[in-house]
């Protein structure tokens, strides 16, 4: 949302029930073109950064009404935290204390259990940040932010002479990856945190970078141009790696070779900020948009454990999601019968527990598994089928 948050206006929305779209010419699309959108809050002034977390529910910013708001679905919309320095994009880090850009104090928070606010970054080179925006966290605990310069608290001025792409490494220290978009907003990793994605708002334009050593990033390239007028805005990933992008009336779902595979339509008259997966499953998007916040189930159902059609190679993929709490998805494919073993190992290198241990035919599976008997922590699942091996990384944060 470009608007300054000390503007006082706002219209309370009307209920709506949508049907979700999907672009008809494309035949991979991921959606179910069945899903309906459903309005859960409104009243907003300006909702944004939504985030979901197990037995606290969906959070979201109100940076015009200068609050963070609880949604769940036994209460509905309450009050979390006022004031809240107009808090934009929200996210957990490893051990599960909230991360914000704070624009209204021009830096990136962390709340503590006590209610203890700590900054973790503020100034870049002795310059005051513009207006930290939206922030995720990779899974070996730094946060990565963007820091456009549309919402400088009014009566103060910008210091920087740019609009940056910071990282805050697991030490504290502040980084600056990239400053040549114009206004960096909506940020997010593919599943296995090779790609960085980030939009250019203004221009709605996604582009994508290789993350080399886990601490920086090369090689630009655009990936894809919403075909609309509007500010691209918050962006979240699936499993498989599509990128869903508020902009304008619609959450547009761009695949990894920068192809539209459809878009979620919202009303007509209003502006998508940002969206956030959630619920117990994590297939529900939660959509902040207008004065309201939606919410939909997009994705295709899943076909069963293991799928009809038998894939060209063995994989293991990376989990989804990840970071997680209290549960993910692990999917493999295999190419023929094997034997298979699928364990989860403990930083210690220890077996913590064994999900698989069959032989199975050629075919895709996905594996629920669930980690609230076990400490947060990095863990490794490790695959076993005939001659293939792989292993992956995890981070549980409960």
């Amino acid at each position: 949302m470009m608007k300054r948050f000390n503007s006082t206006w706002f219209v309370p929305a009307a209920m709506f029930l949508l049907i979700l779209t999907q672009t008809s010419t494309f035949s991979q699309s991921p959606l179910d073109p069945d899903a309906e959108v459903e309005q859960i809050a409104d009243q907003i002034q300006q909702p944004e950064g939504p985030v979901w977390k197990d037995g606290i529910g969906l959070l979201f910013s109100d940076i015009r009404g200068d609050k963070i708001y609880r949604w769940t679905p036994d209460n509905g919309k309450e009050v979390y935290l006022d004031p809240s320095h107009n808090t934009n994009g929200l996210t957990y880090d490893l051990q599960g204390r909230l991360v914000a850009g704070q624009m209204g104090l021009r830096r990136v928070v962390r709340f503590e259990e006590d209610g203890t606010q700590i900054s973790l970054a503020d100034q870049y080179d002795g310059k005051k940040l513009n207006s930290p925006n939206d922030l995720v966290v990779k899974s070996d605990g730094a946060v990565f932010f963007t820091d456009p310069d549309f919402n400088i608290p009014w009566g103060e001025s910008k210091e920087l002479s740019f609009n940056g792409i910071y990282r805050i490494g697991p030490s504290g220290a502040l980084q600056l990856l990239e400053s040549s978009l114009t206004l960096p907003n909506g940020i997010c990793f593919s599943p296995d945190e090779s790609k960085l994605y980030v939009n250019d708002s203004q221009a709605h334009k996604i582009y994508e970078w290789d993350v080399v050593d886990d601490s920086t990033i090369t090689n630009k390239q655009l990936l894809y141009t919403i075909p609309v007028n509007g500010y691209a805005d918050g962006m979240k990933i699936d499993e498989n790696g599509n990128i869903y992008c508020t902009c304008s009336s619609a959450v547009w779902v761009i695949s990894p070779s920068g192809e539209l595979l459809g878009k979620i339509d919202l009303p007509s008259n209003v502006s998508a900020s940002n969206c956030a997966w959630g619920e117990t499953d994590n297939k529900t998007l939660f959509i902040t948009a207008g004065n309201s916040v939606y919410r939909v189930r997009p994705l295709v159902s899943a076909v069963g454990d293991r799928g009809s059609i038998s894939p060209m190679d063995f994989q293991l993929f990376q989990n989804y999601p990840n970071p997680f709490n209290p549960s993910t998805m692990i999917r493999f494919n295999l190419n023929s019968m094997e034997i298979v073993t699928l364990k989860i190992y403990n930083s210690r290198g220890e077996v913590a527990e064994t999900l698989v241990r069959d032989k199975l035919p050629a075919g895709q599976y996905q594996i629920h598994w669930s980690a609230t008997h076990l400490s947060s922590g990095l863990y490794i699942y490790s695959l076993k089928a005939g001659n293939f091996h792989d292993s992956r990384k995890m981070i549980f944060q409960n």
